[in-house]
């Protein structure tokens, strides 16, 4: 017998793909990285929009490059579109906050503090040193074999599955693979959709590049999405 009383969790009211600006402090906690896991760099993050996670890694010493194509255009144009998306995702995350786990944030008003505190020391380094900041977008990266030792994937990948489908993963995590030296991790989060459900691929996916790297799902040390969701670590193999 269906259960009529089960909760119904919205869907994430997304058209295109959003450019956020999530601190250094999310990135550490939803991928679980550590200053190990960091090392001395570098360190790659696709397709982070106006997250501050590069310019805090720069400000440590850890050379670290960011690469989305949010990045084209005029320098004023960029940070004003990152400004907008907090303006339109605070407002998304308003209407459905009952769906949430605050428990890392505290409430939707401090989420938005952080995230503007996150655009603050994007747009100052973005500034300072736009070479750090690559127009460039998957299944192609601009960048030689085996460069970084640490590659970051946030809300991308597996969570707009829909738009981009099975084939464009697999490419995808391939070329983020090729860019990533022997030894060294790629961690990909979420492994959910914009309407809070697996991936129907990612074993296919994992299946079909276990040849180039060894893959471990992780939990997450930020509670926040209405369906939990691990960590996808792929440990690029030795050949």
């Amino acid at each position: 017998m269906k259960n009529e009383n089960k909760a119904v969790i919205p869907e994430y009211p997304q058209t295109g793909v959003a450019s956020t600006c999530r601190s250094y402090e999310e990135y550490a906690a939803m991928f679980g990285l550590t200053e190990r896991t960091i090392g001395a760099g570098p360190v790659l993050d696709v397709a982070g929009g106006g997250s501050s996670f590069v310019a805090c890694l720069n400000a440590k010493g850890v050379p670290a490059i960011a690469a989305d194509p949010f990045y084209a255009g005029m320098t004023e144009d960029v940070i004003a579109a990152a400004r907008k998306e907090i303006e339109e995702s605070s407002a998304k995350i308003a209407a459905i906050a009952d769906s949430f786990d605050w428990s890392f944030y505290g409430s939707p008003e401090a989420h938005r503090a952080m995230r503007e505190h996150s655009l603050e020391l994007f747009a100052a380094h973005f500034k300072e040193d736009r070479s750090k900041y690559m127009d460039a977008s998957l299944p192609r990266l601009p960048f030689e074999d085996d460069s970084f030792s640490l590659v970051t994937c946030s809300h991308f990948l597996f969570l707009y599955a829909e738009s981009f489908g099975e084939a464009f993963h697999k490419e995808a995590i391939a070329e983020l693979l090729r860019v990533l030296e022997p030894g060294g991790e790629l961690r990909i989060y979420p492994l959910v959709s914009l309407k809070w459900e697996p991936c129907s691929f990612l074993d296919d996916v994992l299946d079909e590049l276990k040849g180039l790297a060894i893959a471990e799902l992780l939990p997450t040390n930020l509670p926040f999405t209405p369906v939990r969701s691990d960590v996808l670590k792929m440990v690029k193999k030795r050949l």
